[in-house]
């Protein structure tokens, strides 16, 4: 069965995220997304914890489904399938710097993850504080306590390149994972590339060989679910074998990943927010990394940071990995077909239309044909959008410092016509 996965989101106990961010309405929009498996986020806070408990029964071995009391039983929500993943945010000093560096965990069961919530909550870490607590522990002994516990449990280095917190980040991490995980490297079994970097970018690193890049959406609301997943062919549905797809790299099993542009994440050049500047690495490098108008040091950007690490051109391993497809989300694709915000009821009444009576966004995107999405759309301009974004044939201003790049699909002068209204007589 071909399933598309995002195991990395977020719940209304993460501080910045929407309070719609519950079980029965991420399953519901899960649904209307494509998305198949979808993890459950910040499992070590107790308010969460226990809203899974409530709303989650096991449905498959490490799987989980909301109970017939949550949805009902013929809603598409109720074929959504939920693993236990969370984030933990660490804090902590390593060969002599401190570091900062975000891992995702996965668990394979409800018992196994209050054994880890009792044992971190009795090294008094404040798991009350937010849906993705801080924990002052290094990366490879909390590796070692949660294999302790369980020794099913993997972690997945989360957002690798992001400059503040990850393992790569330019400002407190790593410039390998062996110097991150020490002995626990072996068990790393994959790398979350984020949204500032891509499949591509990673392939440079002959150090990243021997991991899976993963993809997900790192949702703080429901409709960021799923701007980043993976898609896999899996012939029966568990925690272990979708373990097994990373551990062994299974690119039979792992067909692809589907991205965000790359320069549309917020931290893809180098830069200073406050002065509105951007540059490329080689550009910060004649500044020297400080921002030409304030003069503070820059913040190097994920193209920086991945040309400072790499040692070969990505085209040399490309034919031996798992391939990528890139997407813009379908709302903000609508809403430039319509020449209206995003955020506008008119996007969202088409969004709703199109994912409830022709597919879901995801087959939107990617797989259905476009003369079925002009028959359908409200606007020619929407089917014309979507083929432009197949095709990449994009403008993107790229993001920095925590800014967020932009995407524009249409040209000045190049949106098609609006087909003549007819004046009834």
């Amino acid at each position: 069965m071909r399933c598309v996965v995002d195991w990395h989101v977020h719940s209304r106990y993460s501080r910045a995220c929407s309070k719609q961010l519950e079980l029965p309405a991420i399953a519901a929009w899960c649904a209307r997304k494509g998305i198949n498996v979808v993890a459950t986020g910040d499992w070590t806070h107790p308010g969460w914890f226990a809203h899974l408990k409530e709303h989650l029964v096991e449905s498959e071995p490490g799987l989980y489904r909301l109970k017939p009391s949550s949805i009902p039983a013929d809603a598409p929500g109720s074929r959504v399938r939920f693993m236990l993943g969370t984030e933990l945010s660490q804090i902590y000093k390593r060969g002599g710097k401190v570091r900062r560096v975000h891992n995702l965990v996965f668990a394979p069961s409800l018992e196994t993850v209050e054994r880890v919530n009792a044992e971190l909550a009795r090294r008094n870490f404040n798991l009350k504080s937010d849906g993705r607590p801080i924990l002052g522990i290094d990366s490879e002994d909390l590796y070692k306590l949660l294999k302790d516990i369980d020794e099913r449990i993997i972690l997945v280095p989360a957002h690798a390149w992001t400059p503040w917190y990850a393992v790569f980040g330019s400002k407190s991490g790593f410039d390998s994972l062996e110097e991150c995980f020490g002995e626990m490297t072996p068990y790393v079994y994959a790398i979350e590339t984020g949204l500032s970097s891509d499949p591509k970018m990673n392939w440079r690193l002959s150090g990243l060989d021997r991991v899976v890049l993963i993809s997900n959406s790192d949702a703080h609301s429901l409709h960021n679910l799923g701007r980043e997943a993976n898609v896999m062919e899996v012939r029966a549905f568990s925690y272990d074998a979708f373990v097994r797809i990373l551990r062994e790299r299974d690119r039979e099993a792992f067909l692809y990943t589907i991205e965000f542009f790359p320069e549309e994440g917020k931290y893809h050049l180098d830069g200073c927010a406050a002065c509105r500047f951007s540059c490329s690495p080689w550009e910060s490098k004649h500044l020297e990394f400080r921002c030409p108008t304030c003069k503070r040091p820059l913040t190097l950007g994920v193209e920086h940071r991945v040309e400072t690490l790499a040692d070969r051109p990505s085209e040399a391993v490309a034919r031996q990995k798992i391939p990528y497809r890139s997407i813009v989300p379908l709302e903000e694709i609508i809403a430039e077909a319509f020449g209206v915000g995003v955020g506008s009821k008119r996007v969202r009444q088409e969004y709703l239309r199109l994912t409830g009576r022709v597919a879901n966004e995801f087959d939107l995107l990617l797989e259905t044909p476009l003369e079925t999405i002009t028959a359908e759309a409200s606007d020619p301009a929407v089917a014309e959008a979507i083929s432009r974004v197949r095709a990449g044939r994009l403008h993107i201003a790229p993001g920095y410092d925590g800014i967020y790049g932009t995407v524009q699909i249409f040209g000045e002068g190049d949106l098609p016509a609006k087909p003549a209204q007819q004046t009834l007589l």
